[in-house]
């Protein structure tokens, strides 16, 4: 500690040289068209205990800490940046990926995961849980970058199925680690009424929060315009607080809560969308930087050719399926639907939740952690870079855009 005070000059300079760096790393992204969170990640890998800078960390629960608070400002973020009359249309279709969606790609992939590694057939089902979901700040990030204009609705379908489908992914991450650790036997009845009173409740707290709020700013007639940020954010860990508190999904809550928000008219909304754009944009630097340093390059080769194949499946096989399953009664036709699968990219969600096996102390923690960070490597990389062209040789895009 004494070591820390002495020094603290120089942990501010290396925190504002990274915080500099992770920022005009968005510019060199912008002209190169590299992924901007892959260049996070590998950023945090550098300055890890195996990279240049040799920082030493491999404290997994403060990681998930770090990317659980991270992830409340993304997705609140998301919801600010969404607005309600563009995702109305889309809300049935982006339900449907998010919670079917993710359901079926886990299996899927729990299938595969069991024929290829020595594991039991619940820790394959656990592997698929974690990396069943998109990833909302890989989703919003990409899309803030590559300014593609997409036809149909396709992107708020998109952005609302991200923002909205971590709910069943964490629900199903945590239920298999208890089955494994405690042994619980819970019946499909009352799996499904769990998970449907997380649904419901979290969504109840966010529809009536996000009501409220524009109703709050409008009343408290504060003089100093950058207070109402502040409020914003007090107002935020409530209604996270509060959903957990009462067993609903905090994640949904705060989603929902911003796009409702965004739907009204209230004093300084748009220093508050700033704000939680800027905010939202450090926390992404940060959760990739900190997912970046929990992993150990050297552990990685041993797991690339699984791993490699497992995302090779994730891309081409069961998210492919679970897009054409859930989408099957949608207005969407094969293009479009071929074009939403591609986006089904994996980023600080899935990693996050890698970390929670190391919290139960489980035998393959490790391993599944390697093979997720791995994974996801491989999806922004591949995917993130290709979006672009496959928008166009789809034929998705806007006519303006090609011109």
């Amino acid at each position: 500690m004494t070591e820390i005070v002495n020094n603290l000059h120089l942990y501010i300079i290396a925190i504002g040289a990274i915080l500099f760096i992770s920022v005009y790393a968005s510019k060199v992204s912008e002209k190169i068209g590299f992924p901007l969170l892959l260049i996070f990640l590998i950023l945090g890998m550098l300055l890890g205990s195996e990279g240049i800078v040799g920082i030493k960390f491999d404290n997994a629960l403060l990681a998930q800490a770090v990317g659980s608070v991270s992830l409340i400002f993304i997705l609140y973020s998301g919801g600010l940046d969404t607005h309600w009359g563009q995702i109305k249309p889309v809300v049935v279709s982006g339900v449907m990926l998010a919670t079917f969606g993710v359901l079926i790609t886990a299996v899927i992939l729990a299938c595969f995961i069991y024929l290829m590694l020595d594991i039991t057939i619940l820790e394959a089902l656990l592997l698929g849980s974690i990396i069943s979901s998109t990833d909302a700040a890989a989703v919003f990030m990409i899309f803030r970058s590559h300014q593609i204009r997409l036809k149909h609705n396709i992107k708020p379908l998109l952005e609302l199925e991200s923002g909205s489908n971590d709910p069943m992914a964490i629900f199903l991450t945590i239920t298999i680690l208890q089955l494994i650790v405690m042994h619980n036997v819970t019946s499909v009845a009352e799996w499904i009424v769990q998970f449907v009173a997380q649904f419901a409740i979290g969504g109840a707290i966010g529809l009536l929060c996000g009501y409220i709020f524009p109703k709050i700013c409008e009343r408290l007639n504060i003089s100093q315009p950058g207070l109402y940020p502040l409020i914003s954010i007090a107002w935020l860990f409530m209604i996270f607080g509060l959903s957990i508190t009462l067993n609903g999904n905090g994640y949904l809550s705060i989603y929902i809560a911003g796009i409702l928000t965004n739907k009204f008219a209230f004093p300084y909304k748009s220093h508050i969308i700033a704000f939680h754009d800027a905010i939202a944009w450090m926390m992404q630097i940060l959760v990739f930087l900190v997912l970046g340093l929990l992993v150990f390059p050297s552990q990685l080769p041993e797991i690339a050719l699984p791993a490699l194949c497992l995302v090779l499946v994730l891309m081409f096989v069961a998210r492919p399926v679970s897009v054409f399953v859930s989408l099957a009664n949608s207005k969407y036709n094969k293009n479009e639907k071929a074009f939403i699968s591609w986006v089904g990219l994996r980023g600080a969600v899935p990693i996050i939740l890698a970390t929670y096996p190391f919290v139960y102390e489980l035998e393959q923690s490790q391993l599944i952690f390697n093979i997720v960070f791995f994974m996801v490597l491989v999806s922004v990389l591949v995917q993130g870079t290709t979006l672009g062209f496959a928008a166009r040789h789809l034929g998705i895009v806007e006519e303006d855009e090609k011109d």
